[in-house]
């Protein structure tokens, strides 16, 4: 069995360290989105297309490499990505599962992202997000406070660059994507969202769940990051998903 699991913002494949630890034996690739955590390559595009692009060579190489269709997992960003490329793509999607956030054209962006999104804006507010900040930030939205320092130990100026590139790339994603849908509902998703996630409340997954037939789990007093708060409870969840594909 080949998962990919893909990371959000402001994340670092590491977003699923303690997901893996409560999985049985299994081909899992966690790889970072290219300059979070790591560089961005020459010529790579930091927009929504370029890590849809990103996504799909490595959907392709794995599927090459075990022969079949291999499943897919993706938080926040990358559940976006996820929900994009499985719906392009279902052949060669076993599963999907994703959350925090979905391609939905009536979804508003919340506050935060659309000060990323703000010319000047956005560069001031990163420019006032040191270390210590961020992981304050991080601490506010529910993330442990061990996990909220890891991840604003990365949060460099690289990646800072790639999160304004990528949101002002995206104010119209939910029309923009939409037509990955029709695609994703043919294949067994399961859609996890946090009770109280401030980004997009649970009528947004649970809307994204009935568009596509997907399951759908509520973590019941969880936020935004439920690989974090609820990792036993989110590996039984994805097993089961998993068990259950045909």
């Amino acid at each position: 069995m080949t998962v990919l699991f893909i990371h959000g913002v402001p994340d670092t494949h590491r977003l699923w360290a303690d997901v893996l630890t409560a999985l049985p034996d299994g081909d899992y690739i966690r790889p970072d989105l290219p300059g979070f955590g790591c560089a961005l390559p020459e010529g790579g595009a930091a927009t929504m297309d370029g890590y849809a692009a990103w996504l799909e060579g490595l959907l392709e190489a794995a599927c090459q490499d075990v022969g079949e269709p291999v499943h897919l997992v993706g938080h926040d960003w990358g559940g976006l990505l996820v929900q994009r490329v499985a719906g392009l793509h279902p052949d060669k999607v076993k599963t999907w599962s994703a959350g925090g956030v979905a391609i939905d054209e009536d979804y508003v962006w919340h506050d935060i992202a659309q000060v990323w999104q703000t010319p000047g804006d956005g560069e001031a507010l990163m420019a006032a997000m040191d270390e210590a900040a961020f992981a304050a930030a991080l601490k506010e939205a529910r993330v442990p406070p061990a996990r909220a320092a890891e991840m604003a130990s990365f949060g460099d100026e690289t990646m800072k660059d790639c999160i304004l590139t990528l949101y002002r790339s995206a104010i119209a994603i939910g029309a923009d994507w939409a037509d990955s849908l029709a695609g994703l509902a043919q294949r067994p998703g399961l859609v996890l969202w946090g009770e109280h996630d401030p980004y997009a409340s649970v009528a947004v997954g649970r809307k994204l769940a009935e568009r596509t037939g997907a399951k759908f789990h509520r973590f019941e007093d969880c936020g935004h990051w439920w690989p974090y708060e609820r990792a036993e409870q989110t590996a039984a969840l994805l097993a089961e998903h998993w068990e259950q594909a045909p």
